[in-house]
């Protein structure tokens, strides 16, 4: 299965759509702990690339269930 998503940068509120967490500070644990997604800033502003998010998804499912 392959994980839709938009071809415009993702912000950590879009994440939190799309992979149904419970909120955006969840995003930014991840990021702290260097466990989710790569992301990058702009300015001040966290950003997403569509394909890194694919990438972390796809990595996520390779391990044991």
């Amino acid at each position: 299965m392959t994980l839709a998503l938009p071809t415009q940068y993702l912000t950590p509120e879009d994440l939190v759509t799309l992979l149904r967490l419970p909120s955006v500070e969840t995003v930014y644990q991840w990021r702290r702990k260097g466990i989710g997604p790569r992301g990058f800033r702009v300015g001040r502003y966290l950003r997403f690339d569509p394909e890194d998010v694919r990438v972390w998804v796809a990595s996520l499912m390779e391990g044991p269930a």
